[in-house]
């Protein structure tokens, strides 16, 4: 669990900053659930290269 609190820290933070990013300079709408969605998807892709703490998560 300690693994997988550690790849959350990271992650989550990460995929708010990009988010962000695509609302300020693509003029995206700022939207939780695309962001939520992508944090999930990514934290997938993340499980599937070794991140194995963060299946416990998913």
């Amino acid at each position: 669990q300690r693994k997988a609190l550690a790849s959350v820290t990271l992650l989550v933070p990460w995929m708010i900053w990009k988010h962000m990013n695509e609302c300020v300079f693509d003029n995206a709408s700022p939207s939780i659930a695309t962001l939520v969605g992508r944090i999930k998807d990514e934290a997938s892709s993340w499980a599937t290269a070794g991140a194995l703490g963060l299946r416990t998560v998913l």
